[in-house]
């Protein structure tokens, strides 16, 4: 899906990503790559921040950076999850991916098992904060999981979840991707959901899985 050429991505967009690109270098913020998408006009770009706060912090200032480099040649940029409609074009997403120190360093099948568990259990609360109008992105179709069933699967863009191979390869540890959150949503909210349903995951040597 990384399109080259004229006939796919067209004669401004490849300017104005690297350009962006360049702009969060020089603010600070950790710009991690650019790929064209699916659909003709559609990029991604992505942020990694050490933290989910400064994960969100950044993600809201590259946003605002795009929005006032696109003044200047004229564009709008299109944030709606499914700018298309109900066409057989990919819609747009927001792919979180997390990890905690727990899942990096001790994880296990057991304890990864239980976190998708609860995942599972908390279906509305995640897609209740994951960016409005959802359900017309997230059809089961167009490299998606339905929004009302939760899913998981190695290398699965089609789950709720994507496991990565390393994840499962290496005992169970390292960090997953949901999938489900969407261009519009916000990644505090997001981030923050994230978290509490990993909170409510007892771990080994705690309390709580004591109990």
């Amino acid at each position: 899906y990384t399109g080259v050429g004229f006939s796919n991505v067209g004669d401004i967009a490849r300017e104005i990503v690297e350009e962006h690109l360049d702009l969060c270098l020089e603010a600070g913020i950790n710009h991690e790559g650019i790929n064209a998408e699916v659909a003709k006009g559609q990029w991604e770009f992505q942020i990694f921040g050490k933290g989910s706060k400064k994960a969100a912090d950044e993600v809201w200032i590259a946003r605002y950076l795009l929005i006032r480099l696109t003044e200047k040649y004229g564009v709008d940029i299109e944030f709606h999850c499914k700018p298309l409609g109900d066409t057989d074009w990919n819609g747009s997403g927001m792919h979180c991916n997390f990890s905690t120190e727990y899942m990096r360093t001790v994880g296990g099948k057991a304890y990864f098992e239980a976190l998708m568990a609860q995942f599972d259990k908390n279906l509305m609360e995640h897609i209740a904060v994951y960016g409005p109008d959802n359900d017309k992105r997230l059809t089961g179709k167009h490299e998606t999981a339905p929004w009302n069933k939760f899913s998981y699967g190695v290398a699965d863009r089609g789950a709720s979840i994507r496991v990565p191979h390393s994840f499962v390869k290496n005992d169970y540890k390292g960090y997953l991707e949901d999938r489900r959150p969407n261009s519009q949503g916000c990644p505090y909210q997001i981030a923050s959901r994230v978290l509490k349903t990993i909170s409510e995951v007892p771990v080994a040597g705690s309390a709580s899985a004591a109990a």
